[in-house]
């Protein structure tokens, strides 16, 4: 007999399963390496880059006071686990060839040591989170997806122009507290994991959600799913577990079709 697909999903594992704790330390650093690759190649597939812009980081496993990420000037449909930079919390980096986004760096290492949760951070400019970021708003419970985000991000409405200052990064990781996601005003998207996968899978459905509210303002009034309801279905759909199993066929998929990643 065929099981639910929620309890599918609810007997996946734990979350400590997930995230290797009894798995050797190299084996699950390779692990990130080869999760960060391949959501960079998704972001670069689903044209979530603009530029330079754009980072997603991992923590290391065993340095926790350092995280991996994608260097400045290498598109993200060409990224290999090779290229990816260690850089530490004070902004060093200590493994890999490559130019470190001061963006990336001010954002992402404050969200990283304001939050031991958090493992994994992705922020970029992509075009519907630029777009919904403008209107100074949060996402409503419009739609299923929508809803693994109500109640659970926020928006930072305080645009100071590119972050390249240590303090605005401390500023947007504050106002991000323990939740899973931001929309920065007039800015974009970041969303944040226990896990790769879960912080990557956050953005590519985030991002939808922001196009799919866009499309239904712009042809009328949308019908809010009701308060008790949204937090039921968060409760299924926005969990850390649903976030880490949601991202596993778009990894099964761009690894097969991309192998060249995990060089």
């Amino acid at each position: 007999m065929n099981k639910p697909a929620n309890e599918i999903v609810m007997n996946a594992g734990s979350m400590d399963d997930v995230m290797g704790a009894e798995q050797p330390v190299a084996e699950v650093r390779l692990d990130r390496k080869n999760k960060l690759a391949a959501a960079l190649r998704l972001f670069g597939k689903f044209g979530f880059d603009e530029g330079v812009a754009g980072h997603i980081t991992v923590r290391d496993p065993e340095r926790l006071d350092h995280f991996w990420v994608n260097p400045m000037g290498r598109s993200f449909k060409q990224m290999r686990v090779s290229d990816l930079l260690l850089v530490s919390h004070t902004g060093e980096v200590v493994e890999g060839e490559g130019l470190l986004n001061g963006a990336a760096f001010t954002i992402h290492s404050q969200i990283h040591m304001s939050n031991p949760a958090i493992n994994a951070a992705a922020h970029s400019h992509s075009v519907y989170g630029k777009a919904f970021s403008a209107l100074g708003k949060t996402l409503d419970p419009l739609t299923q997806d929508a809803c693994a985000f109500y109640d659970d991000h926020v928006l930072f409405d305080d645009f100071s122009g590119v972050v390249l200052d240590n303090t605005e990064g401390e500023r947007i990781a504050a106002a991000l507290g323990d939740r899973k996601a931001a929309i920065l005003q007039n800015h974009g998207l970041l969303t944040v994991g226990e896990t790769i996968d879960a912080a990557a899978w956050w953005y590519i459905t985030m991002e939808r959600s922001c196009q799919a509210q866009l499309l239904a303002e712009a042809a009328g009034t949308p019908r809010l799913i009701e308060h008790e309801v949204a937090l039921h279905t968060r409760e299924t759909v926005g969990s850390p577990l649903a976030g880490w199993f949601s991202f596993k066929p778009l990894y099964d998929v761009i690894v097969a079709e991309q192998a060249e990643l995990l060089d």
